[in-house]
């Protein structure tokens, strides 16, 4: 059994301290084989922000993978978020780009699908090129079968559907094709602060796009959240864990074959 913990949009600088807290709790008693945060780390890019939740991680049981949100570059400075918007994420936290996990049973690699700038007027929403893509389907592709294939990055490639919020990936739809044909068992991302689980309806619909909740106090329509993922041999579990103030109960499981 791979039991994963997959949290995002904590928003150090705006995050829901009783739910942060809690969610700690909860993975340093759960027996993770890892814990992913898909991005927005912090509010605004400031630098306590990223100090904040650097020290928060090292709570954490390792091992840990963490990919940028479009929150984590910075907001005011505009200088750094032209030039080199990941350039704090990349100090205080770790690599920004290609990420990467193996362990018996388990291969992870993560993608940067937030930009500083972009030719939009919302440089919230994501992207993801043509050569992001294809460095992250031949990582996977060449990870054993048998393996729980994982693709972690802040956006969902594809929409989710009844979302609160889109994401509007430009290159989203691509990937998340190119992954399926891939034969990659997850795309774990955050960005819309509520948690989903939904095939993708390319190849054999067994690449299934799963994002978590929001650990911060800008929920939206749900409690404030995240997500446990367990996979046998059989079938992929997410299960979705909402704060309830004191504790936290799963208030959603979406269960989902495995390729055989």
């Amino acid at each position: 059994m791979i039991r994963l913990a997959h949290l995002s949009d904590i928003h150090f600088g705006g995050e829901n301290v009783a739910a942060v807290t809690g969610a700690a709790e909860v993975l340093r008693g759960g027996g993770f084989d890892l814990t992913i945060i898909s991005g927005d780390l912090t509010q605004f890019g400031e630098i306590g922000e990223f100090e904040a939740a650097a020290a928060w991680i090292k709570t954490l049981p390792g091992p840990v993978l963490v990919t940028p949100g479009n929150h984590d570059a910075p907001y005011i400075a505009w200088f750094e978020r032209f030039f080199s918007p990941f350039g704090r994420f990349q100090r205080l936290i770790g690599q920004v780009e290609g990420q990467t996990h193996v362990s018996p049973g388990l291969a992870v690699f993560g993608v940067n699908t937030a930009r500083g700038v972009q030719p939009r007027a919302n440089w919230s929403k994501g992207q993801i090129s043509r050569r992001q893509t294809a460095r992250a389907r031949d990582w996977l592709c060449a990870a054993p079968e048998g393996q729980l294939k994982v693709l972690v990055c802040h956006h969902p490639l594809a929409e989710m559907i009844g979302g609160p919020m889109t994401a509007r990936v430009w290159g989203g739809e691509a990937a998340a094709k190119a992954f399926s044909e891939c034969r990659v068992d997850l795309v774990l991302s955050g960005h819309i602060h509520a948690p989903f689980a939904w095939p993708y309806p390319f190849g054999d619909r067994r690449t299934y796009a799963a994002g978590a909740g929001t650990l911060s106090l800008r929920e939206r329509g749900v409690p404030a959240g995240f997500n446990i993922v367990e996979a046998d041999e059989r079938e992929i579990h997410v299960r979705a864990q909402a704060w309830k103030g004191s504790h936290y109960e799963t208030s959603r499981t979406w269960s989902m074959d495995r390729r055989q």
